[in-house]
């Protein structure tokens, strides 16, 4: 048996971490999905994470056209440095407390599958070759890849546990009254 390489390593976690946060989701009764917690924290709802998601997915799409195009793209997103990564999650999160559950559970779905496309485009050489693309400049595709996906599904996975945990708990207490 071969062993996996990190391009084949990262599609696998990147699917079973997917996968483990519509567990998380499916874990509450579906007249609760949409609750909204009671927290301090941005992230208040599943909506919320997966929208989250699935703009840091259209970012990523968008840093990676606009390299393969030969430009260097701006990074995090026009307007915004890297230091001022929680005004950008702020205003991120603000643009789509609108959208429904529903809609966030289909953009999602969509945005994942497209990005897994993109790490399937490339051999692990492609990927994992520090400034093997200009517009990585010395880091890598797997740093943009593995930071758009596997990692943060890690980080989604937790948010989603405590927002299915809060709103399980708010049933029971319920039940109790």
């Amino acid at each position: 048996m071969t062993a996996k390489s990190e391009k084949e390593i990262l599609l696998l976690e990147s699917d079973i971490r997917f996968k483990a946060l519509f567990e998380i989701l499916e874990s509450v009764p579906s007249r609760k999905r949409s609750i909204t917690i009671e927290t301090e924290e941005r992230d208040k709802s599943f909506r919320d994470v997966f929208m989250h998601l699935y703009e840091w997915h259209a970012m990523l799409e968008r840093w990676y056209r606009e390299g393969m195009d030969g430009d260097i793209p701006f990074m995090p997103a026009p307007g915004y440095k890297w230091s001022s990564i929680k005004l950008l999650n702020k205003q991120i999160w603000e643009s789509y407390q609108d959208v429904t559950l529903n809609q966030a559970i289909k953009k999602l779905k969509l945005s994942h599958e497209r990005v897994m496309d993109l790490i399937r485009l490339h051999t692990n050489e492609e990927i994992m070759t520090k400034k093997y693309y200009k517009w990585t400049k010395t880091s890598n595709l797997y740093s943009y890849f593995a930071a758009n996906t596997s990692n943060h599904y890690k980080w989604a996975i937790k948010k989603c546990e405590a927002i299915a945990t809060s709103i399980i708990e708010g049933e029971k207490i319920k039940i109790a009254k």
